[in-house]
């Protein structure tokens, strides 16, 4: 009797399966086409941008290390190309490769290049790093608001480069003869709890040698 029982049981359970298929045969049809789909999708797009990273990579390489074979015209084109890549790594090598040699000189372009690099950068210390740069090569160009404008990412977080970007003002201040302000990010290295002791150092030098009373 109990052996009658699981075998209608187990037929009742193919059968209920059976149906749930027939039922439901082009949705579950569809169903795997979109997964199919989506699957070639994204491994079509790793393969991209891995040759995509490849080819920047070779550009680049082959700039640096031919420069004698192109313009400085050519090579800032086909740095500009690669940062409009928007491979981070290459992206920021070509934008440093281009203001160590000067080879831009609108300073709204390179702006917009500097943001550009800042927006494509996942890493937080490396998008820190860039936003430091940024302020750094702007620091005699801008005034106050604007010089604080860009800094104060870093300067409001906890980041390895706060202390650099603190520095960066405190000189900044002290150019423009406006001592107490500097005096006031001077000492906010001082108070922090994972500075660099070299900088630490330098920093109380210059407090008790520019600021004392």
């Amino acid at each position: 009797m109990d052996e009658d029982i699981a075998i209608v049981n187990q037929e009742t359970r193919v059968t209920l399966i059976k149906n749930f298929f027939k039922n439901n045969f082009k949705k579950i049809l569809s169903f795997i086409f979109i997964v199919i789909t989506l699957l070639l999708i994204y491994f079509a797009y790793d393969e991209f941008e891995k040759r995509k990273k490849v080819n920047l990579a070779t550009t680049y390489n082959s700039l640096i290390f031919n420069t004698d074979k192109f313009s400085e015209e050519e090579i800032k084109n086909k740095m500009i190309e690669i940062i409009n890549g928007k491979v981070d790594t290459y992206s920021t090598l070509a934008l440093y490769y281009l203001l160590d040699n000067n080879l831009i000189k609108d300073q709204i372009k390179v702006r917009e290049l500097f943001d550009k690099v800042i927006s494509i950068n996942k890493d937080i210390e490396l998008k820190n790093l860039v936003i430091f740069k940024k302020g750094l090569y702007f620091s005699d160009k801008l005034e106050e608001n604007e010089l604080l404008e860009i800094l104060n990412p870093i300067i409001n977080s906890e980041s390895i480069w706060k202390q650099h970007a603190l520095l960066l003002m405190g000189d900044f201040y002290f150019y423009k003869k406006q001592f107490n302000k500097s005096k006031e990010f001077f000492k906010k290295i001082v108070e922090l709890k994972n500075v660099n002791p070299k900088i630490k150092i330098d920093v109380e030098k210059r407090l008790n040698r520019d600021f004392s009373e």
